[in-house]
């Protein structure tokens, strides 16, 4: 009974946080691996039980959602569709140790990044005398390999989806977060499509469903909040997200 309720709480933060500012999977997946799931069925389990909380937010900012610079929506969540597929087969297929190591650094980069981001934008849309704009084709491929991260592990894809948005498009973090949302259940919805299928995350069904009920709620009420947070304090939490991951991750290993 603790263990499911420890697991219901993880569920609501992280349901809020990815739903503020991401960061959900590292609430989520050391819970269930407190809980005794082993790492990788954790993994597949968060990301299943996260979907649903997912989706509510999305339904939630659905009429704020704005275009990624000059990339067609449709397209963008194509490609998160597929590279989060691709994400989650590697996830059952490779080990995860070399990628494990890599992952507070790309944590790091991230951070520093969003935190940074606005200025670099700024500074070389000064420098260069016009708006600082990625390609349509160069907005996708980085969705592609971000959907890809996110499929496979997931940790913070959401702040890097900010980050990339923020430094190549000059994206404001506010603006951009409603579709954040969206491309993240576009990701975890084909990862937890083949989840269901190829892995065991439906092995401990009492875990799976505490933490999916709680993620539902969490989901809903942070959307809710998020849209009525100003743009500088959305950014303060995401940044105070963000650096508090990046720190735990390097602590814990």
């Amino acid at each position: 009974m603790s263990e499911t309720v420890l697991v219901l709480l993880a569920g609501v933060a992280a349901g809020a946080l990815n739903a503020v500012g991401g960061g959900g999977t590292f609430v989520a997946l050391p819970a269930l691996v407190a809980a005794g799931l082993p790492a990788v069925t954790a993994n597949a389990s968060s990301t299943v039980a996260l979907v649903p909380g997912s989706v509510a937010s999305a339904w939630v900012y659905r009429r704020d959602l704005a275009p990624v610079g000059d990339t067609s929506t449709r397209a963008l969540t194509a490609v998160s569709v597929i590279g989060g597929g691709l994400g989650a087969g590697l996830l059952l297929v490779l080990p995860a140790v070399s990628f494990d190591a890599a992952v507070p650094w790309l944590l790091a980069f991230a951070t520093v990044v969003l935190a940074f981001g606005r200025r670099v934008s700024r500074a070389v849309r000064e420098a260069r005398g016009r708006a600082v704009g990625m390609s349509p084709r160069a907005v996708l491929l980085g969705q592609f390999l971000l959907a890809v991260y996110g499929g496979y592990f997931g940790g913070a894809v959401g702040i890097m989806m900010l980050a990339v948005w923020s430094v190549g498009l000059g994206l404001d973090t506010a603006t951009g977060n409603p579709m954040r949302v969206a491309q993240i259940t576009a990701i975890y919805l084909s990862a937890t499509a083949l989840f269901l299928i190829a892995s065991d995350a439906l092995g401990a069904p009492r875990l799976l469903g505490a933490m999916l009920v709680g993620a539902v709620a969490g989901g809903v009420a942070g959307a809710r909040i998020a849209r009525r947070l100003p743009a500088w304090l959305l950014r303060a939490v995401i940044l105070t997200t963000a650096v508090t991951m990046t720190v735990l991750y390097f602590l814990r290993g």
